[in-house]
């Protein structure tokens, strides 16, 4: 049916390509080996038995379009940005699927040759009773088109990144480009080729209108071969520079997305998964412009993704200084496309670090912190809050308002949470910590463990152990109160801009909890940035070596955010915030508990 120009099927220019392709795939077999034997073995039974489970294969799967191929999570985000990349990805794909269906009609005895799909239209040729006018022309065709106005958009974001919603990109490596410029000539000379050939290898709208063309300029066939070798030689410099540079993430993210359903976490290592999500990193700086740190211009080297190419290249001197300065707001994890998670990528990285000090917390004797009195809410204010005693103040006032029975664990002193040691890698430090304040709360007989610091909640949450204790943020509580009537909360005209904590929010998904209350208190306004994109009030104990003045800009940057909509207060219910934006703030600062207390004593 098919007839072959090529009988034997095999030309020398598909050498760059088959080389290309033999030694990405060994790297890649190589790397994912890798990864899974640098996993714990716990991490890697959870894993190969995820494999097996329908549910999480069938999530994989979505997300392998979703994230890898259609970049909705860019789409949802700014719509050109979001075209221009699924369009190549997407168009990509196609074409490869595309060409083998091409192969397994008609040449199915040559299915086994790695290059004939991709360059089927040089091997083969068709008359109007075989292959002509077939609707895989059309396909072929109009994914090709798909891709080179991917590619054409990539090129102008290049230039004017604000039409995409960026105003920073990422500045490329070496390898960066020679992959970039390879990628961006591949599909070109792809329609080429197929143009050269299209009147005797089929072709469609775009690659017959091109083969008319060009017929007014040649009329030998046989001068389409350099550009079949020049497709060639693109596919084949593409694959090699491929693990070296930012593309990397195209076969890196394929293995992410089943580990990360799985549920293996990042542990205090820069192996494993940590490696894999170093890789996976495509390289786009969407979380430059979402690092609060790059509102001071020379803290722009200092984002997530220069982060990743310091740690590929393993510049430790720089990795530790992009580590330390990071603030750990998380905001780079909750805006990346990918998921890479860069503020836990700093601590794997703090955990590596030798320092002079270890701090040990064995000796203390966690008895005489245990709280007189049987209370079924246990009250831990922690470090910050005893620093802001306001807040105290207004939640034990809210408390007695509301008729509990309550203890303070932290009244006359206690033992931190644990959280800033492991911020700065310090795991051991911080276990010591969680054993003891265990002990503590297992003791007081209480049911609930209440908290009004959103970094303590986040290490209750996520590392504590306590069996048939709820753990709850005042604001969960405060709402909580307000939902079954036991406080009576009185609306007033104040404005208030609320400020999301990026523990609570980012950290722990608590969001509606505090607007709920200050929709009750009075009315609510936002700022320019909210919700997983608030920005941090810059007062974060993540960062080991931002000082006070380089700490000013950000701190100003994120009142700017919070005050276009002119508040008469900005509401955080967060104490570190409250004290960091207090010091710079024209408006007053007060939190949640604060307004909740106010609007109940108006009543």
């Amino acid at each position: 049916m098919v007839d072959y120009l090529h009988p034997s099927g095999f030309n020398s220019f598909i050498m760059p390509f088959v080389l290309g392709m033999t030694f990405v795939l060994v790297w890649c077999i190589g790397g994912a080996i890798r990864v899974i034997y640098e996993l714990t073995p716990g991490d890697r039974k959870k894993f190969f038995l995820s494999l097996i489970n329908p549910r999480i294969m069938a999530k994989n799967i979505k997300e392998w379009f979703c994230d890898c191929l259609f970049h909705v999570k860019l789409w949802k985000r700014n719509k050109l940005l979001g075209y221009m990349h699924s369009s190549i990805a997407f168009g990509w794909f196609m074409i490869i699927v595309v060409g083998h269906i091409e192969v397994f009609l008609y040449t199915p005895e040559r299915i086994h040759r790695i290059w004939y799909p991709i360059f089927f239209r040089y091997f083969v040729a068709v008359t109007d009773h075989t292959m002509s006018g077939s609707f895989f022309f059309f396909l072929m065709d109009f994914f090709l088109l798909m891709i080179l106005s991917g590619i054409i958009l990539a090129m102008l974001k290049r230039a004017y990144s604000l039409l995409f919603g960026m105003r920073r990109t990422t500045r490329p490596s070496l390898t960066d480009l020679i992959g970039l410029y390879s990628l961006w000539s591949i599909f070109p000379l792809r329609l080429l080729a197929e143009g050269f050939t299209a009147d005797i290898s089929g072709g469609s709208f775009l690659t017959k209108t091109l083969n008319h063309l060009l017929h007014s300029f040649y009329s030998d066939p046989t001068q389409a071969l350099p550009v079949w070798w020049a497709y060639s030689i693109a596919l084949g410099v593409f694959m090699f520079i491929l693990p070296f540079s930012r593309y990397m993430h195209i076969p890196a993210e394929i293995l992410l997305i089943p580990m990360r359903n799985a549920g293996i976490p990042i542990r205090y290592s820069r192996k494993g998964i940590s490696r894999l999500q170093v890789y996976s990193c495509p390289g786009c700086g969407v979380c430059i412009d979402a690092c609060p740190l790059s509102a001071a211009k020379a803290n722009i080297k200092d984002a997530t993704v220069y982060l990743n190419r310091q740690l590929k290249r393993n510049n430790k001197k720089r990795i530790d200084q992009i580590s330390d300065k990071c603030l750990l707001c998380g905001k780079c994890s909750s805006v990346c496309p990918v998921g890479v998670e860069g503020d836990k990528l700093r601590i794997a990285q703090r955990s590596t670090r030798k320092y002079n000090l270890t701090p040990d917390y064995s000796s203390i004797d966690g008895k005489q912190f245990i709280p007189q009195g049987s209370g079924k809410i246990l009250y831990f204010a922690g470090c910050m809050t005893h620093l802001t005693p306001a807040i105290k103040r207004s939640l034990v006032s809210i408390l007695e308002k509301a008729g509990e029975d309550y203890t303070i664990m932290d009244e006359n002193g206690g033992i931190c949470c644990g959280r800033p040691m492991l911020m700065a890698g310090r795991r051991d430090a911080a276990q010591q910590m969680i054993e003891k304040n265990t002990s503590i709360i297992m003791a007081s007989g209480a049911t609930t463990l209440l908290l009004s610091c959103p970094i303590c909640y986040r290490i209750f949450k996520e590392n504590y152990k306590l069996e048939g204790i709820e753990i709850l943020h005042h604001t969960e509580y405060i709402k909580r109160l307000i939902s079954e009537k036991r406080i009576d909360i009185s609306k007033s005209d104040i404005k208030f801009a609320y400020h999301d904590p990026c523990e609570l929010g980012r950290g722990c998904g608590i969001y509606e909890e505090p607007r709920d209350i200050i929709r009750a208190a009075g009315e609510l306004l936002e700022g320019t940035k909210n919700g997983a994109e608030s920005i941090c009030c810059g007062g974060s104990l993540g960062s080991l070596s931002l000082g006070d003045e380089q700490r000013k800009r950000l701190i100003e940057n994120a009142l700017n955010n919070l005050t276009v909509a002119s508040p008469d207060a900005i509401v955080t219910a967060c104490p570190l915030c409250k004290n960091t934006f207090k010091r710079h703030s024209a408006i007053p600062v007060i939190d949640i508990a604060e307004v909740a207390l106010q609007s109940i004593e108006k009543k």
